[in-house]
């Protein structure tokens, strides 16, 4: 009991400053998810129930009917986050996966390239965006130059702002950003891989790519499915690349950028609230059913 306690109290003061840090926020953006309040006046917000969430049929006073956003450019964010987070988190994984097995290797240098390659994940996102949007840029853009003079298009184009080419723009710079992380989770479980297992398979004569999908990659699946779980969370709230290379866009707005514009620009805090709220929910239930799916896998294979 005594040292029941004793936990108790050297838990105390992180406890109190999660609840100030985290929870009283969370409680009330759950409570302006349920009013009309907005950002001008915080203390002039009515109690709307959760027709924030799915709208409602002239209830609180209100005539007409609002759909909430699951109809709205909020369905559209969320096609576009889950587009950006699938398509990017597989790039990195196959590329950083094969600089991980490049940087694994034994060569003169090897510890400079390493540190190479890590240039680009050191570079802050804003920084890298501005970087590749100025690059990118149709009128005095060095990328759109180059594919001139080269013959591989006809005129520029402009990456970032038209609708066909914007989310896939931003998906390769993302790819660009993020595969030195990817690299340097996979590389760190390549380094505690027994060696006397690929001195025997090279003493046997095994190939190379049966080694790799028969002793390096069963044994890396766990660190491998960690990295995927965190570059996927990481994926799923992206925010700043997406608004630093394309504005508001509705082609590339994220979940993230739509909680952003319906608090910041539109002023509609209930609104951004509940959507807020609604991006959380989906990250959570996102990353249960990932693990959820990882651990029925790997307990298939274990048998």
């Amino acid at each position: 009991m005594q040292r029941t306690r004793t936990a108790w109290l050297f838990l105390a003061p992180m406890l109190v400053a999660m609840l100030l840090v985290a929870g009283w926020p969370l409680a009330r953006t759950l409570w302006f998810s349920v009013t009309d309040t907005n950002l001008n006046d915080l203390s002039a917000g009515r109690f709307v129930g959760w027709q924030n969430y799915v709208g409602a049929y002239g209830l609180f006073g209100n005539a007409g009917y609002t759909e909430g956003f699951w109809a709205g450019d909020w369905g559209l964010s969320i096609a576009n986050t889950f587009k950006f987070a699938v398509v990017s988190v597989l790039l990195e994984t196959a590329l950083g996966l094969g600089v991980a097995l490049l940087l694994n290797q034994e060569f003169r240098g090897r510890a400079l390239v390493r540190t190479a390659v890590l240039v680009p994940w050191a570079i802050p996102t804003i920084v890298s965006a501005k970087m590749w949007g100025w690059m990118l840029n149709d009128q005095y853009g060095v990328v759109n130059q180059w594919l001139v003079d080269w013959g591989v298009v006809a005129q520029k184009i402009a990456f970032t702002a038209e609708p066909a080419y914007a989310l896939w723009t931003v998906v390769a710079v993302d790819v660009w950003k993020t595969i030195p992380f990817m690299a340097l989770l996979i590389l760190a479980a390549l380094q505690t891989l027994p060696r006397d297992i690929y001195e025997a398979a090279r003493v046997d004569g095994v190939h190379p790519l049966r080694v790799f999908w028969r002793i390096t990659l069963p044994l890396i699946r766990l660190p491998l499915m960690v990295a995927v779980v965190f570059r996927l969370l990481d994926a799923l709230r992206v925010f700043d690349l997406i608004f630093v290379l394309t504005s508001n866009s509705s082609a590339t707005i994220s979940m993230s950028g739509f909680v952003r514009r319906e608090m910041i620009d539109n002023g509609d805090l209930g609104f951004g609230s509940a959507a807020a709220l609604s991006l959380t929910a989906i990250i959570f239930i996102t990353a249960v059913l990932f693990l959820r799916a990882a651990r029925v896998r790997l307990a298939e294979d274990s048998r």
